[in-house]
Protein backbone atom coordinates (compact mmCIF):
# COMPACT_ATOMS: atom_id res chain seq x y z
CA UNK A 1 0.00 0.00 0.00
CA UNK A 2 1.17 3.44 -0.61
CA UNK A 3 1.27 5.75 1.93
CA UNK A 4 3.46 8.32 0.34
CA UNK A 5 0.85 10.99 1.26
CA UNK A 6 0.47 10.09 4.75
CA UNK A 7 2.24 11.42 7.63
CA UNK A 8 3.78 10.34 10.70
CA UNK A 9 5.91 12.20 13.53
CA UNK A 10 8.08 9.13 15.56
CA UNK A 11 9.58 10.03 18.41
CA UNK A 12 13.50 9.42 18.07
CA UNK A 13 15.75 9.31 21.00
CA UNK A 14 18.69 8.48 20.17
CA UNK A 15 18.38 4.94 20.53
CA UNK A 16 18.01 2.13 18.38
CA UNK A 17 14.31 0.94 18.93
CA UNK A 18 12.94 3.88 17.61
CA UNK A 19 15.65 4.72 14.71
CA UNK A 20 14.47 1.44 13.20
CA UNK A 21 10.84 2.13 14.17
CA UNK A 22 11.51 5.08 11.56
CA UNK A 23 13.02 3.45 9.14
CA UNK A 24 10.57 0.64 8.95
CA UNK A 25 7.66 2.74 8.44
CA UNK A 26 9.93 5.28 6.00
CA UNK A 27 9.99 1.80 4.35
CA UNK A 28 6.20 1.30 4.02
CA UNK A 29 5.73 4.56 2.35
CA UNK A 30 5.12 7.47 4.94
CA UNK A 31 6.60 10.33 5.16
CA UNK A 32 8.58 10.09 8.34
CA UNK A 33 9.40 13.14 10.57
CA UNK A 34 11.64 12.55 13.63
CA UNK A 35 10.81 14.52 17.03
CA UNK A 36 13.54 14.45 19.80
CA UNK A 37 12.15 15.53 22.69
CA UNK A 38 14.08 16.75 25.67
CA UNK A 39 12.41 16.15 28.97
CA UNK A 40 14.92 17.60 31.77
CA UNK A 41 17.30 20.38 32.12
CA UNK A 42 18.82 20.21 35.86
CA UNK A 43 22.03 18.18 34.90
CA UNK A 44 22.71 19.45 31.38
CA UNK A 45 26.83 19.64 31.38
CA UNK A 46 27.56 17.08 33.67
CA UNK A 47 28.46 13.62 33.36
CA UNK A 48 24.99 11.72 34.16
CA UNK A 49 22.62 13.75 31.81
CA UNK A 50 22.67 12.04 28.41
CA UNK A 51 20.44 14.29 26.46
CA UNK A 52 23.24 16.15 24.34
CA UNK A 53 24.76 12.82 23.61
CA UNK A 54 21.19 11.25 22.67
CA UNK A 55 20.14 14.40 20.39
CA UNK A 56 23.92 13.76 18.74
CA UNK A 57 22.97 10.22 17.94
CA UNK A 58 18.83 11.00 16.99
CA UNK A 59 20.53 13.82 13.86
CA UNK A 60 23.30 10.70 12.83
CA UNK A 61 20.24 8.64 12.78
CA UNK A 62 17.47 11.06 10.98
CA UNK A 63 20.89 11.86 8.45
CA UNK A 64 21.09 8.55 7.74
CA UNK A 65 17.56 7.81 7.10
CA UNK A 66 17.18 10.85 5.34
CA UNK A 67 14.13 12.00 7.61
CA UNK A 68 13.59 15.53 9.03
CA UNK A 69 13.96 15.97 12.67
CA UNK A 70 12.50 18.68 15.16
CA UNK A 71 13.66 19.25 18.69
CA UNK A 72 11.19 20.23 21.20
CA UNK A 73 11.32 20.66 24.84
CA UNK A 74 9.43 19.50 27.76
CA UNK A 75 11.44 19.42 30.92
CA UNK A 76 8.96 22.14 32.18
CA UNK A 77 6.12 20.54 31.72
CA UNK A 78 7.82 17.33 32.68
CA UNK A 79 8.52 18.59 35.98
CA UNK A 80 4.97 19.73 36.62
CA UNK A 81 3.21 16.63 35.51
CA UNK A 82 5.59 13.59 36.87
CA UNK A 83 8.49 15.00 38.72
CA UNK A 84 6.75 16.31 41.46
CA UNK A 85 4.47 13.55 41.88
CA UNK A 86 7.13 11.53 41.83
CA UNK A 87 8.51 13.62 44.50
CA UNK A 88 5.06 13.60 46.17
CA UNK A 89 4.96 10.08 46.69
CA UNK A 90 9.04 9.26 47.85
CA UNK A 91 7.71 11.88 50.75
CA UNK A 92 4.69 9.59 51.83
CA UNK A 93 7.28 6.68 52.01
CA UNK A 94 5.81 5.18 48.71
CA UNK A 95 7.91 3.81 45.48
CA UNK A 96 6.08 6.02 41.93
CA UNK A 97 7.31 4.65 38.52
CA UNK A 98 7.93 8.24 36.93
CA UNK A 99 8.42 5.99 33.26
CA UNK A 100 4.05 5.75 33.73
CA UNK A 101 3.36 9.09 33.93
CA UNK A 102 6.13 10.12 31.62
CA UNK A 103 4.14 8.27 28.82
CA UNK A 104 0.47 9.36 30.05
CA UNK A 105 1.64 13.06 29.85
CA UNK A 106 4.02 13.89 28.05
CA UNK A 107 4.96 11.18 24.82
CA UNK A 108 1.56 10.45 24.27
CA UNK A 109 0.07 13.89 24.81
CA UNK A 110 1.98 16.53 24.46
CA UNK A 111 4.26 14.98 21.96
CA UNK A 112 0.89 14.03 19.95
CA UNK A 113 -0.23 17.45 20.44
CA UNK A 114 3.06 19.19 19.19
CA UNK A 115 2.96 16.58 16.11
CA UNK A 116 -0.71 18.01 15.24
CA UNK A 117 0.92 22.19 15.47
CA UNK A 118 3.08 20.49 12.31
CA UNK A 119 0.50 19.43 10.52
CA UNK A 120 0.67 15.73 11.84
CA UNK A 121 -2.13 13.56 12.73
CA UNK A 122 -0.47 9.83 13.36
CA UNK A 123 2.45 9.38 15.96
CA UNK A 124 4.63 6.46 16.42
CA UNK A 125 7.55 5.35 18.61
CA UNK A 126 9.78 2.63 19.09
CA UNK A 127 7.56 1.03 22.71
CA UNK A 128 7.46 -3.19 22.05
CA UNK A 129 3.32 -3.06 22.18
CA UNK A 130 1.29 -3.88 19.20
CA UNK A 131 -2.24 -2.56 18.70
CA UNK A 132 -5.13 -4.38 16.50
CA UNK A 133 -8.21 -3.22 15.31
CA UNK A 134 -11.89 -4.96 16.48
CA UNK A 135 -14.43 -3.67 14.70
CA UNK A 136 -13.26 -0.27 14.74
CA UNK A 137 -12.55 -0.44 18.24
CA UNK A 138 -8.59 0.11 19.35
CA UNK A 139 -6.99 -2.70 21.27
CA UNK A 140 -3.69 -2.74 22.99
CA UNK A 141 -1.90 -6.04 22.84
CA UNK A 142 1.30 -7.23 24.51
CA UNK A 143 4.34 -7.17 21.79
CA UNK A 144 6.13 -10.29 20.31
CA UNK A 145 9.03 -9.84 22.68
CA UNK A 146 7.63 -10.64 25.65
CA UNK A 147 10.78 -9.66 27.41
CA UNK A 148 10.85 -6.49 26.38
CA UNK A 149 6.98 -5.63 25.73
CA UNK A 150 5.91 -2.45 27.38
CA UNK A 151 2.19 -2.15 27.71
CA UNK A 152 2.95 -2.27 31.33
CA UNK A 153 4.44 1.18 30.52
CA UNK A 154 1.41 2.15 28.56
CA UNK A 155 -1.69 0.82 30.44
CA UNK A 156 -2.38 4.17 31.94
CA UNK A 157 -2.22 6.42 28.55
CA UNK A 158 -6.22 7.43 27.85
CA UNK A 159 -7.13 5.29 24.97
CA UNK A 160 -8.25 8.29 22.72
CA UNK A 161 -4.59 8.91 22.77
CA UNK A 162 -3.49 5.84 21.71
CA UNK A 163 -5.78 5.56 18.69
CA UNK A 164 -3.42 7.47 16.21
CA UNK A 165 -0.20 5.74 17.74
CA UNK A 166 1.77 3.35 15.50
CA UNK A 167 4.05 0.80 16.72
CA UNK A 168 6.19 -0.32 14.37
CA UNK A 169 8.48 -3.16 16.34
CA UNK A 170 5.26 -5.16 17.14
CA UNK A 171 6.49 -8.29 15.54
CA UNK A 172 10.19 -7.72 16.06
CA UNK A 173 12.47 -9.18 18.80
CA UNK A 174 15.08 -6.76 20.49
CA UNK A 175 17.89 -9.23 18.56
CA UNK A 176 15.84 -8.62 15.29
CA UNK A 177 15.83 -5.03 15.97
CA UNK A 178 19.97 -4.46 16.44
CA UNK A 179 20.59 -7.20 13.35
CA UNK A 180 18.08 -4.85 11.45
CA UNK A 181 20.21 -1.41 12.67
CA UNK A 182 23.20 -3.41 12.24
CA UNK A 183 22.41 -4.31 8.36
CA UNK A 184 21.58 -0.41 7.81
CA UNK A 185 24.55 0.60 8.64
CA UNK A 186 23.10 2.64 12.03
CA UNK A 187 25.51 3.54 14.33
CA UNK A 188 23.28 2.97 17.41
CA UNK A 189 23.04 -0.43 16.54
CA UNK A 190 24.50 -1.55 19.69
CA UNK A 191 24.12 1.42 21.79
CA UNK A 192 23.47 0.19 25.43
CA UNK A 193 19.47 0.38 26.15
CA UNK A 194 18.74 3.42 28.86
CA UNK A 195 17.89 1.68 32.45
CA UNK A 196 16.19 2.99 35.64
CA UNK A 197 14.68 5.66 35.52
CA UNK A 198 16.18 8.71 32.99
CA UNK A 199 16.75 11.73 34.28
CA UNK A 200 18.85 9.75 37.39
CA UNK A 201 20.44 8.08 35.22
CA UNK A 202 23.71 6.10 36.04
CA UNK A 203 24.23 8.20 39.31
CA UNK A 204 23.40 6.70 42.81
CA UNK A 205 19.97 6.98 43.90
CA UNK A 206 20.43 8.33 47.53
CA UNK A 207 22.50 10.67 46.09
CA UNK A 208 20.13 12.13 43.75
CA UNK A 209 17.15 11.45 45.92
CA UNK A 210 18.95 13.76 48.87
CA UNK A 211 18.96 16.60 46.59
CA UNK A 212 15.04 17.04 47.13
CA UNK A 213 13.96 14.69 49.53
CA UNK A 214 15.59 15.76 53.06
CA UNK A 215 16.86 12.34 54.76
CA UNK A 216 14.73 12.07 58.10
CA UNK A 217 16.32 9.54 60.17
CA UNK A 218 14.69 6.68 62.37
CA UNK A 219 14.77 2.97 63.96
CA UNK A 220 15.26 -0.23 61.71
CA UNK A 221 13.37 -3.02 63.52
CA UNK A 222 11.82 -6.37 63.26
CA UNK A 223 8.15 -7.02 63.51
CA UNK A 224 7.94 -7.84 67.21
CA UNK A 225 9.56 -4.56 67.66
CA UNK A 226 13.10 -5.46 68.12
CA UNK A 227 15.60 -2.26 67.42
CA UNK A 228 18.32 -3.30 65.57
CA UNK A 229 19.70 0.08 63.87
CA UNK A 230 18.88 2.83 62.14
CA UNK A 231 17.47 3.98 59.12
CA UNK A 232 18.38 7.04 56.21
CA UNK A 233 14.88 7.97 55.65
CA UNK A 234 11.66 5.66 54.29
CA UNK A 235 12.11 7.16 51.14
CA UNK A 236 15.26 5.38 50.33
CA UNK A 237 14.18 2.08 50.52
CA UNK A 238 12.06 -0.07 48.48
CA UNK A 239 9.64 -3.54 49.82
CA UNK A 240 12.34 -6.65 49.14
CA UNK A 241 14.90 -4.80 49.31
CA UNK A 242 18.40 -6.76 50.90
CA UNK A 243 21.04 -4.92 50.01
CA UNK A 244 22.14 -1.53 51.45
CA UNK A 245 19.99 -2.02 54.90
CA UNK A 246 22.85 -1.77 56.61
CA UNK A 247 21.85 -4.68 59.16
CA UNK A 248 23.97 -7.92 59.51
CA UNK A 249 26.04 -9.98 62.27
CA UNK A 250 22.61 -9.76 64.56
CA UNK A 251 22.94 -11.44 68.10
CA UNK A 252 20.67 -14.16 68.06
CA UNK A 253 19.66 -14.52 64.46
CA UNK A 254 20.24 -16.63 61.57
CA UNK A 255 23.01 -15.84 59.07
CA UNK A 256 20.27 -15.42 56.44
CA UNK A 257 19.26 -11.90 54.05
CA UNK A 258 17.12 -9.38 55.61
CA UNK A 259 14.51 -8.27 53.33
CA UNK A 260 12.47 -4.62 53.52
CA UNK A 261 9.08 -6.12 54.25
CA UNK A 262 6.82 -3.17 55.95
CA UNK A 263 7.78 1.12 55.73
CA UNK A 264 5.66 2.19 58.66
CA UNK A 265 5.17 5.70 57.85
CA UNK A 266 3.18 6.69 60.96
CA UNK A 267 6.23 6.41 63.31
CA UNK A 268 8.67 6.46 60.43
CA UNK A 269 9.84 3.15 61.69
CA UNK A 270 11.43 0.20 58.61
CA UNK A 271 10.25 -3.44 59.72
CA UNK A 272 12.93 -5.75 58.13
CA UNK A 273 12.70 -9.64 58.49
CA UNK A 274 14.53 -12.53 57.44
CA UNK A 275 11.25 -14.40 56.41
CA UNK A 276 10.65 -13.62 52.48
CA UNK A 277 7.05 -14.89 53.70
CA UNK A 278 6.27 -11.79 54.99
CA UNK A 279 6.51 -10.36 51.64
CA UNK A 280 3.50 -12.01 50.23
CA UNK A 281 0.13 -10.77 49.79
CA UNK A 282 -2.76 -12.18 48.29
CA UNK A 283 -5.01 -8.71 46.65
CA UNK A 284 -4.57 -5.24 46.35
CA UNK A 285 -6.23 -2.44 46.25
CA UNK A 286 -6.11 -0.07 42.69
CA UNK A 287 -7.31 3.27 42.13
CA UNK A 288 -6.30 6.42 39.24
CA UNK A 289 -7.92 3.50 36.99
CA UNK A 290 -7.49 3.82 33.06
CA UNK A 291 -9.39 1.35 31.34
CA UNK A 292 -8.55 0.50 27.25
CA UNK A 293 -11.42 -1.82 26.64
CA UNK A 294 -15.75 -0.80 27.34
CA UNK A 295 -16.63 -3.05 30.08
CA UNK A 296 -12.97 -5.16 31.91
CA UNK A 297 -15.47 -6.69 34.41
CA UNK A 298 -17.06 -8.58 31.68
CA UNK A 299 -13.34 -10.56 31.00
CA UNK A 300 -12.64 -13.78 32.27
CA UNK A 301 -9.07 -15.86 32.98
CA UNK A 302 -7.21 -12.92 33.77
CA UNK A 303 -3.50 -12.28 34.49
CA UNK A 304 -2.26 -9.04 35.86
CA UNK A 305 1.51 -7.76 36.29
CA UNK A 306 2.51 -5.77 39.61
CA UNK A 307 5.90 -4.66 37.54
CA UNK A 308 7.73 -4.35 34.59
CA UNK A 309 8.96 -8.06 32.82
CA UNK A 310 7.11 -9.48 35.91
CA UNK A 311 5.50 -12.68 34.37
CA UNK A 312 1.86 -12.11 34.32
CA UNK A 313 -0.14 -13.64 37.24
CA UNK A 314 -3.95 -15.45 37.34
CA UNK A 315 -6.38 -13.08 39.58
CA UNK A 316 -9.81 -12.06 39.98
CA UNK A 317 -11.06 -8.44 39.22
CA UNK A 318 -14.29 -6.59 41.18
CA UNK A 319 -14.70 -3.41 41.85
CA UNK A 320 -16.56 0.17 40.83
CA UNK A 321 -15.79 2.99 38.62
CA UNK A 322 -13.25 4.26 40.94
CA UNK A 323 -11.42 1.48 43.07
CA UNK A 324 -10.59 -1.98 42.09
CA UNK A 325 -9.42 -5.10 44.04
CA UNK A 326 -7.39 -7.72 42.43
CA UNK A 327 -7.30 -10.73 43.75
CA UNK A 328 -4.23 -12.82 43.44
CA UNK A 329 -4.67 -16.71 42.83
CA UNK A 330 -1.29 -17.47 44.43
CA UNK A 331 0.28 -14.53 46.74
CA UNK A 332 2.77 -12.12 45.57
CA UNK A 333 5.92 -10.72 46.48
CA UNK A 334 6.59 -6.95 46.98
CA UNK A 335 3.81 -5.68 45.76
CA UNK A 336 4.66 -1.71 45.97
CA UNK A 337 2.10 1.02 46.24
CA UNK A 338 3.00 3.59 44.66
CA UNK A 339 3.70 1.30 41.69
CA UNK A 340 0.86 -0.19 38.80
CA UNK A 341 -1.23 -3.09 38.23
CA UNK A 342 -1.36 -3.91 34.09
CA UNK A 343 -4.54 -6.22 33.69
CA UNK A 344 -4.72 -8.78 30.68
CA UNK A 345 -6.65 -11.09 28.95
CA UNK A 346 -4.02 -13.44 27.50
CA UNK A 347 -2.24 -10.64 25.49
CA UNK A 348 -4.91 -7.83 25.71
CA UNK A 349 -4.33 -5.55 28.04
CA UNK A 350 -7.68 -3.68 29.37
CA UNK A 351 -6.17 -1.01 31.76
CA UNK A 352 -4.95 -0.63 35.04
CA UNK A 353 -4.21 1.72 38.03
CA UNK A 354 -2.15 2.86 40.52
CA UNK A 355 -1.60 0.59 43.80
CA UNK A 356 -3.07 2.07 46.81
CA UNK A 357 -2.53 -0.68 49.53
CA UNK A 358 -2.36 -4.85 49.80
CA UNK A 359 -4.51 -7.13 51.75
CA UNK A 360 -3.67 -10.45 52.52
CA UNK A 361 -0.30 -10.39 53.73
CA UNK A 362 1.61 -10.11 57.55
CA UNK A 363 2.16 -6.03 56.49
CA UNK A 364 -1.41 -5.23 54.80
CA UNK A 365 -0.84 -1.45 53.85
Amino acid sequence: MNKSNERVAVGLSGGVDSAVAAHLLKQQGYTVTGIFMKNWDEDDGTEYCTAMQDLEDAERIAEHLKIDLKQVNFAAEYWDLVFVDFLHEYERARTPNPDVLCNRHIKFSLFTEYAKTLGIEMVATGHYARRCSLNNRFQLYRAKDKHKDQTYFLQAVPKHKLENVLFPLSGMTKSEVRATAYDLGLHVFDKRDSTGICFIGERRFDDFLARYVPKNPGEIQTDDGRVLGSHMGLAYYTLGQRKGIGVGGIQNAPEAPWYVVHKRAEDNVLIVSQDEGDLLSHSLTAQSLNWLVEDPFEYTNLSAMTRYRQRPESCRLKGDGSSISVVFDQPQRAVTPGQYIAIYQDDLCLGGGKIEATQGGKFDS
